[in-house]
C-alpha cells in the first residue's frame, strides 16, 4: 500500500496541535516564532506561515503584531474540530458565526463564549471569517444559508450601514443576532457593550486627572455603531462638564486597510496639529498612538495621557501599560449564543438588544495633568 504523503505545512500544524493537546503549550503561552519553526523543520517561512494561517483561522492560535503567536483560550473540543466537517452536522442544531477577523484575544474570546453557550444546549458552531470585506460577508451569509444553518450570529464589518443580505434576513425573520453592532432603523437582535457609557467612563477618568483638552482617535465612525456610541458618550461627557466640543481634536479617518506606517504617520500629523491636546481616547490602533507619540519625543503620560478602548494581552509587558476600558469579551459571546438559541426555538421571539457594562482599569498611560504649557510638537 502506498503511504499517504503529508505536506510539510500539515506536519508543522500537527506538531503544534500535539504540543497544545499534551499541555506543553498552555492557553495564552507564546509559541515559537516563524523563524524558530522554520529552523526546527528545515523549511521556508512561507511553509510555516501556511501552517499558522490555518490554525489562526480555526481559532486555535492568534497573532499579536510585534509580539508573536499565542495559544487561544478556547475549549479544547471546540479548537480541534475541523471546520470543514461542521457542514455535515445536523442543520437544525447548527449556528453560523461570521466575524471580520480572528487575530487577537478579543475575537478569540467572543468565539469561545459563543461556542460555550451553544454546546450547553447541544448546538454546533459553523464559523468563517469575512476579512473586513462586505462583499465577502455577503458571500459567506449566502453560503451559510445554503448549508442550512438554523441561525446566524454576525459581527459586521466596520462602516457597514445596510448590508442587503442582513436586511433580507431581518425582514424574513430569519434567526439573527448582530454582535457589537446595531443597524439604525432596522429592528434586529443585538449583543454589545454599552459603548456610550464606555466613552463617558474614559472622559470622567481623564477629567478627574485634570485634563480638559481631550482628543478622540478611531477608524471611520459613520456606520459603525460601536464607534459612534463611544464618540457620542465622549462628546456628552465633555458637554456635561462644560467643556467646549472641539472637533479638530477628533480624528476618525484611520482605515483597517492602512499599513502600520501609514497609521503612525496619520496619528503623528494629528498630534502635531494639536499641541494643546493633553489626553486622548483611542478606539482603534491604540498601541500605535503610544508608539507614534514616543517616536515624536513625547512622554506618555506626562505629555500625553492615553486611554484605550479594549485591553491588550499582557498589558504589564507593554512599553507603557495602558489604561483601558475593557469589555466582557467571553460574556458577550455567551449572551449572543443564548440569544440566537432563543430566536431559533421560540415561534414568536421578541427582538432584544443586550448591552453589557464596561470597566475602566487605570494603569500607567494616564496621569495628572501638570498644568504646564506644552511646547510645540514637531515630527
Amino acid at each position: 500500500m502506498t503511504k499517504k504523503f503529508t505536506p510539510m505545512y500539515k506536519k508543522i500544524e500537527n506538531y503544534i496541535l500535539e504540543q497544545i493537546r499534551s499541555g506543553n503549550w498552555k492557553p495564552m503561552n507564546r509559541i515559537p516564532s516563524e523563524n524558530e519553526l522554520s529552523d526546527q523543520f528545515g523549511v521556508s517561512r512561507i511553509t510555516v506561515k501556511n501552517a499558522l494561517s490555518d490554525l489562526v483561522e480555526r481559532g486555535i492560535v492568534y497573532r499579536m503584531q510585534g509580539k508573536g503567536t499565542f495559544v487561544s483560550e478556547q475549549r479544547t473540543e471546540a479548537l480541534f474540530s475541523p471546520l470543514s466537517t461542521e457542514a455535515a452536522l445536523p442543520a437544525s442544531k447548527t449556528v453560523g458565526f461570521l466575524l471580520p477577523r480572528l487575530d487577537n484575544r478579543f475575537t478569540a474570546n467572543l468565539l469561545s463564549g459563543i461556542e460555550d453557550s451553544l454546546a450547553e444546549k447541544g448546538y454546533h458552531l459553523l464559523f468563517s471569517k469575512t476579512n473586513d470585506s462586505q462583499e465577502c460577508e455577503i458571500q459567506k451569509i449566502r453560503e451559510m444559508k445554503q448549508a442550512g444553518v438554523a441561525g446566524l450570529i454576525i459581527y459586521p464589518v466596520e462602516g457597514e450601514n445596510y448590508n442587503n443580505e442582513i436586511l433580507s434576513l431581518t425582514l424574513n425573520r430569519f434567526p439573527l443576532v448582530l454582535l457589537d453592532r446595531l443597524l439604525k432603523g432596522v429592528e434586529t437582535n443585538s449583543v454589545s457593550s454599552n459603548n456610550y457609557e464606555a466613552g463617558q467612563q474614559a472622559v470622567q477618568h481623564l477629567y478627574d486627572l485634570g485634563h480638559r483638552h481631550i482628543g478622540f482617535i478611531s477608524t471611520k465612525s459613520e456606520g459603525t455603531s460601536s464607534i459612534e456610541d463611544r464618540l457620542a458618550g465622549y462628546e456628552q461627557a465633555l458637554e456635561d462638564r462644560h467643556i467646549l466640543i472641539d472637533r479638530s481634536l477628533q480624528m476618525t479617518r484611520l482605515g483597517m486597510d492602512n499599513s502600520d506606517e501609514e497609521v503612525i504617520e496619520m496619528i503623528q500629523q494629528f498630534l502635531q496639529a494639536n499641541p494643546h491636546m493633553t489626553a486622548a481616547l483611542s478606539s482603534n490602533f491604540s498601541p500605535h498612538v503610544i508608539q507614534a507619540a514616543l517616536a515624536m519625543g513625547l512622554r506618555v503620560p506626562e505629555d500625553l495621557s492615553v486611554v484605550f478602548f479594549d485591553d491588550v494581552v499582557y498589558p504589564d509587558f507593554s512599553i507603557v501599560p495602558p489604561t483601558a476600558v475593557v469589555q466582557q469579551e467571553r460574556e458577550l459571546g455567551r449572551e449572543a449564543g443564548k440569544l440566537i438559541i432563543e430566536q431559533i426555538e421560540n415561534d414568536e421571539p421578541e427582538y432584544r438588544q443586550i448591552k453589557l457594562p464596561t470597566r475602566l482599569i487605570p494603569r500607567r498611560s494616564t496621569s495628572m495633568h501638570s498644568g504646564v504649557s506644552v511646547a510645540p510638537r514637531g515630527l
